[in-house]
Parts: C-alpha cells; structure tokens; sequence
C-alpha cells in the first residue's frame, strides 16, 4: 500500500531555507510528520531511532553527517555533538542545504552544544495539520490575498451554506491535526488519538524521544503539570495560580515555584506547549500594554485528552468549549501566518482591551482577528471588540489593522456593512 501524503505548508518555508542556509534544523511534537515532510526534500538519511544507531552517533558523531546531500539526520537531539560537526563542517565546506536535521525534543544536554551555528544552521517549526492542510478547509479566504487587497480579495459570491457545524468542530478539536488521526476513518479517528495521548509518557527502550527528559523525573507530577496547563487553555493564567490549581485538585501536596517551572519547561522542551506573545503597540496613551504570554497547546487535542474530553463534553460546555476553540484556531493561525512571513501574537491591556490574535507582516502590516463559537451575542460582541481596538489605534496615531476578521466556528462567510469578514475556521488558508 503506497502511504498517502498530504502537502504542508511549511514545504515551502523549507525550500527557501534550504536555499539560503547550509542547514536547517525542523523541530516540533512527536508524530506530526516532520520525518515524512524532509524526506521528500532530502537524498540521503541517518534515521536516529535505534540504540544502535544512537551509539554509533555518540561514538562518531562524524558518521551520522556521511550521505548524498541533501542530508537528513532524523532525531538528531538524541546525539548532540552532531550539531558541532555540522558547524564545523560548514565552516571548512559551505554550501546551501547540505543537512536536514530534525528533532521531537530540543536537547537533553544542551551544554554539549558548543557554537550557536549562527549563519550557517536555520530553524523552523512544524505543528501537525490545518484544517486547510487535512482538507477540512476549503481555502476560500486566502489571508495573503487579504493583506494586499482586502477591498477586491474577499470572495463576495461565497455561499453562506457551510456544510461544517458545531459538532463538527468539537469532533475535529478532540481528534487533532495529528497525520495517523487524519488519515484514519472517522469512527477510529479518536482512538488513535487517544493512543498517541497515552504513548507520550510511556518510555518503550531507552532510544525513545522522550526518554532523557522523563528520566528520574515524576511521571505523574508532570501530566499534573500538562492537566493544570489544559484547564487554563487561551488564558494568561500566571505560575502561582496554576500552582494552587494543582493542589486544589489533589494531585500533589506540594509543589514550589522551581519544581513547577522546571517541568512546565519539559512541556515546552517537548513540543506539547507553547506561549504565544504578546503584541505591544506603544500607545501614546496612559493605557498600559500588558505583556503576559497566553497559554496555548501545539495541538488542542493534546489538552482535551489530558482531562479526558470528549466532542459531548464540549458541547454541554460552551465556556470550555469556547477556550478550546480559541486554542483550536491559534493553531492554524499561527500556520498560516507563518507560511506568509507573518508572526502571531495577542494584544491585551490594562483597560480590558484585547484581541485574541494579531497577524504582523515584516513590513509592519497586521490584522486585528477576534476568534469566537458562532452565536449573535458572540458575533455581535467580537465585532465590538475589532472596532474598539481600531478606534484606539486610530487615537494614538497609529497604522489602523489592514483588516479585521471574526473568526468563528462554523456558519456563514460574508462581510459586515463595517467591514468586518466573518469567516468560519473551516474557509482560511495562509
């Protein structure tokens, strides 16, 4: 049976990295198809998945970079040195897109590294599917095309039928963006996602992923850890609060700030969580910007199987849900932006003023985009929020958004008599 393969948008971001670096190091969480993707690109393969393998690469780091270029180096954090010889190989050699290196965790041992590889080794991410990616996206609305004529770009003659509903929506945040999940039937789909979920903290041999990092560490503190991280989902929840949610549940008795700390960076190390930042407009204002990071997941799925959520859970919880959602659109969001050049982040400030995610270009361009379950109130007050914060832009003398969009869960696709488009999760595509 010949394996399916689905295109990703980060091929492209690899091909120009390819061409402009003599390395390029794609990092991101176990099994979102980062091995597939740069074996399509590369001519030769040093697979890091034996104990064998492992040792010859420690032994003779060297070895791992012999190959038809370009070369991938698959798992390359299990034997660190090898980013030392890539640095010194480049500096005697270079030429652009001699090595591939890939990697489910950053290094256990990142002391072993001894130069940054600055100039000469590029990093990139990858996070598993988009709906435009899976194919649950039409790609209607091109969020490029927006950016350079939002006026003439938006497709007018779109039809406000959208065969994707709320349940829908709950079905695809618990299944994930994850290639095995998607490829699956949907009957199954949730099963095997479940499976990947179980999987993460069960160490098989000792050439695991993710074997270094839980070694001598408390299994169960650290999804603790991962359960308080999902119960705060799309919040700017702090330490000390996250904290006290774990003892409240019982979980721990105690827990200090630095224990916490250390295996929210294990979280972080893994790929599982990340911080989005947040976007300081200076505003000549006495209005202060708040610079507090919102808790995400690289996949919302990863949340709701580590508190065992269901799509029925989801829909007998609109207030959950809604949080879920917000995670669930990050995620495609930052994609998206990603493949445009674009970087995603979140404004808030000291008055309540805030926009669930901004889009800024390198030439300083951005979109102002409030994500919300499609219901009036919710529309109505997403609209409300777009306007006051352009009104507030406006004020300071600052470049206005160059668009505002309401993302929403599902419903139709049109554009407001202000402006605005609303557009469900299941049309953008970067």
């Amino acid at each position: 049976m010949v394996k399916q393969y689905r295109e990703r948008l980060a091929e492209k971001t690899l091909e120009i990295k390819l061409n402009s670096s003599g390395c390029v190091v794609v990092s991101g969480p176990k099994f979102c198809g980062k091995s597939t993707m740069c074996e399509r690109f590369a001519k030769s393969v040093t697979p890091l998945k034996t104990t064998n393998a492992i040792e010859l690469a420690l032994a003779d780091p060297r070895s791992a970079l012999l190959g038809e270029k370009p070369h991938l180096i698959d798992e390359w954090q299990k034997a660190p040195e090898i980013w030392n010889e890539i640095k010194d190989d480049l500096d005697r050699e270079y030429e652009f897109g001699k090595f591939i290196l890939t990697g489910s965790t950053t290094p256990a041992n990142p002391e072993r590294i001894q130069h940054s590889g600055a100039g000469r080794i590029t990093r990139m991410s990858l996070k598993p599917f988009t709906l435009y990616e899976s194919g649950e996206s039409t790609g209607s609305v091109s969020l490029s095309d927006l950016f350079r004529d939002p006026e003439k770009r938006f497709p007018t003659r779109f039809a406000a039928e959208n065969k994707i509903g709320l349940s829908d929506i709950a079905f695809l945040i618990c299944r994930g963006g994850w290639p095995v999940s998607v490829m699956a039937k949907k009957e199954y789909a949730l099963h095997v996602t479940k499976n990947y979920y179980d999987g993460l903290f069960v160490l098989e041999n000792e050439s695991d992923e993710f074997a270094a990092f839980l070694k001598s560490k408390n299994i169960e503190l650290l999804q603790a850890v991962l359960r308080s991280f999902a119960r705060n989902i799309s919040t700017q929840a702090k330490r000390t609060g996250m904290i006290q949610d774990i003892l409240a549940s019982g979980a721990r008795g105690t827990l200090d700030d630095d224990t916490f700390a250390s295996y929210e960076r294990i979280l972080k190390d893994l790929f599982i969580i990340f911080d989005l930042p947040a976007w300081n407009l200076n505003l000549r204002t006495s209005v202060s910007v708040r610079t507090a990071p919102t808790r995400h997941f690289v996949d919302t799925s990863i949340a709701a199987a580590a508190l065992g959520i269901n799509p029925a859970d989801l829909m007998n919880d609109m207030k959950s849900f809604g949080y879920f959602f917000e995670d669930f659109a990050v995620r495609d969001l930052s994609v998206y932006a990603e493949a445009i050049g674009g970087e995603l982040k979140h404004y808030r400030d000291s008055s309540g003023q805030e926009v669930d995610a901004i889009i800024e270009l390198e030439n300083g361009d951005y979109c102002a985009v409030e994500i919300k379950i499609a219901s009036d109130k919710n529309i109505s007050d997403g609209i409300s929020s777009l306007n006051g914060f352009e009104k507030k832009v406006f004020k300071s003398g600052l470049k206005k958004p160059q668009f505002k969009m309401l993302l929403t869960s599902h419903g139709g696709c049109y554009r407001t008599e202000g402006g605005i488009f609303v557009v469900p999760i299941s049309c953008p595509k970067n």
